[in-house]
């Protein structure tokens, strides 16, 4: 299907950064000039602070400066994302009181979310597939991700299916290669009807760091995703090596300069989401499509390397 993107612009282009290594310096200096450069994304965060050994470096809401300017992001017009509730597995409660402290920062529940490698992560490691594709993973992982997750599992501790269901609209779940996220998933946002405590699924362009980032916006990618008319969700951490001594990497700075002289919509992924969402009625994918995407993501996986 062919979108219509609004005021006649060609593509859209949005990214959802995680918060993993963040700070507060690195994410003045990345959004400071995003914000100049016209480009609304979404911020990922963490609202609550460690409690206990951390599995992620990255500053959390709980420092007040870091919060402060992500409250002056949003009013800015970023869109503000979960990144589950803490850089460290979280029970269920801490998860839903992490759901509380996020609207009572932000105005709202989050409209999108990205799991962290938490125990709480949903539909994460093997539940992120079906079938053989699930068996394979486990193998090739060594089933050391066996059990490690568990938001889904309504007899674990670390259940928040339902939580998630009620208060959070997208989640991210498969990355892929190519900068035309839509071509990689044409369903999304999509209900996975086996996957009952997600709303809808969101797909990402894998820009994980700075120079994967650069790898994924090079000039002959960002025309192409012009032909196409598509759009692209990049998967991203600011915070790894995006800015050195304060300094934002001149080269991200420079393909982002190319990008926005184009024609693109550039808004937050939500917005991005809802858009397609109302251009074609809500889309239940298959079990076909869910292979599909299935075996795409999990052959990427296993020659990069699977985690």
């Amino acid at each position: 299907m062919t979108i219509k993107w609004p005021g006649n612009r060609t593509f859209a282009f949005s990214i959802f950064d995680d918060p993993d290594s963040q700070t507060v310096t690195g994410l003045r200096a990345v959004y400071d000039y995003l914000s100049d450069a016209g480009l609304r994304t979404t911020v990922g965060v963490w609202p609550y602070g460690p409690t206990r050994e951390r599995n992620s470096d990255g500053e959390t809401c709980c420092n007040l400066e870091y919060r402060k300017y992500v409250r002056e992001l949003s009013g800015r017009g970023f869109e503000i994302g979960f990144h589950l509730a803490a850089p460290h597995s979280c029970s269920r409660q801490e998860t839903a009181s992490g759901l509380d402290a996020f609207a009572d920062y932000f105005g709202d529940f989050p409209i999108t979310m990205a799991n962290h490698y938490n125990s709480e992560a949903i539909y994460w490691g093997k539940y992120r597939l079906g079938g053989v594709r699930q068996r394979i993973y486990v193998a090739a992982t060594l089933t050391k991700n066996t059990g490690r997750f568990s938001g889904n599992i309504e007899d674990s501790p670390y259940f928040w299916g339902d939580l998630c269901k009620e208060k959070v609209r997208f989640c991210r779940n498969f990355t892929y290669e190519g900068i035309n996220t839509l071509a990689s998933c044409p369903w999304m946002p999509y209900h996975d009807p086996e996957r009952q405590y997600v709303n809808y699924w969101f797909a990402s362009s894998d820009g994980k760091e700075v120079q994967k980032c650069r790898q994924l916006l090079c000039e002959q990618n960002q025309d192409a995703l012009e032909s196409q008319g598509g759009a692209c969700i990049v998967y991203t951490h600011f915070g790894l090596g995006f800015v050195r001594e304060g300094v934002l990497d001149e080269r991200f700075r420079m393909l982002i300069d190319r990008l926005r002289q184009k024609n693109g919509w550039f808004v937050p992924v939500g917005t991005l989401l809802e858009y397609l969402r109302a251009q074609r009625p809500d889309v239940a994918i298959t079990s076909h499509q869910r292979r599909n995407l299935e075996w795409r993501w999990l052959r990427g996986k296993l020659f990069r390397g699977c985690s």
